[in-house]
């Protein structure tokens, strides 16, 4: 059986595969993509795999992106940090509709119950997969506490979210930041992917905050923002075509 995971994290892609091979040995991972476009393009030059496991926000916008591109003939699992709104519907909608942080036993129910359809379910399941259409709800503003008080912070204001020993800070245009509770994780699938996002495992950029891409001598990009910033930020080769392309998009 061969299994398809379309997930950006490395950490979550990597814990997901340990789970699903030591559910069944039986299972090769086929392939790990992070973004529509890689999707897309991995689905059109390689044999469908028997399932797919998705992540439903990726580098480069929603993962519902891929159904309008192609058609997908293998049955789906979600596997997500989702808004609670849409689990009614994937459940409907896929094989299953996994919440992050995913635990053996989803994995083990995932599969036994993919296990037991038939062909005719996977095809319905299939044919339904064209009428799941659920529009993201992004966050405008944010809620900061800062010492006794909560500051509310637009976003346009935002030019990064920066992780470093498990604590996050907000960086804002203006040369201001404040630490947040919150992990790149679950900030990133509160974000409109068309203004925001993940550059590496540190950060989490805004488009418009950034002034200045260098081309570094491996082929990684040196991205500045526009305000100060406490380490580099790159981007890494397998990612910069994306990133750019983001940019510009």
């Amino acid at each position: 059986m061969r299994v398809l995971i379309v997930e950006d994290e490395t950490a979550a892609y990597e814990n997901l595969a340990d789970i699903i091979t030591s559910v069944n040995s039986g299972i090769r991972i086929a392939g790990n993509t992070e973004s529509v476009t890689q999707t897309v393009h991995w689905l059109q030059s390689n044999p469908s795999p028997d399932l797919i496991f998705m992540d439903i926000h990726l580098s480069d916008g929603s993962a519902f992106a891929i159904f309008d591109k192609i058609t997908v003939e293998t049955p789906i699992v979600f596997t997500t940090a989702y808004d609670q709104y849409a689990i009614e519907a994937f459940r409907v909608n896929s094989i299953d509709y996994l919440l992050k942080p995913v635990k053996v036993e989803d994995i083990r129910h995932a599969l036994d119950k993919y296990s037991k359809l038939t062909r005719q379910d996977i095809v319905q399941y299939l044919a339904q997969l064209t009428q799941l259409t659920v529009s993201p709800k992004y966050q405008d503003r944010l809620l900061i506490p800062h010492k006794d008080k909560l500051l509310p912070v637009n976003l346009r204001d935002v030019a990064c979210f920066y992780t470093t020993d498990k604590n996050t800070c907000i960086y804002l245009k203006d040369g201001n930041k404040y630490p947040y509770s919150k992990t790149l994780e679950q900030i990133i699938t509160t974000l409109d992917p068309a203004r925001f996002t993940r550059a590496n495992k540190q950060f989490i950029v805004a488009k418009d905050s950034v002034t200045n891409i260098t081309i570094w001598f491996d082929n990684r990009l040196l991205v500045t923002l526009d305000t100060e910033v406490p380490e580099h930020i790159y981007i890494s080769k397998n990612k910069a075509s994306e990133f750019k392309s983001w940019l510009v998009s």
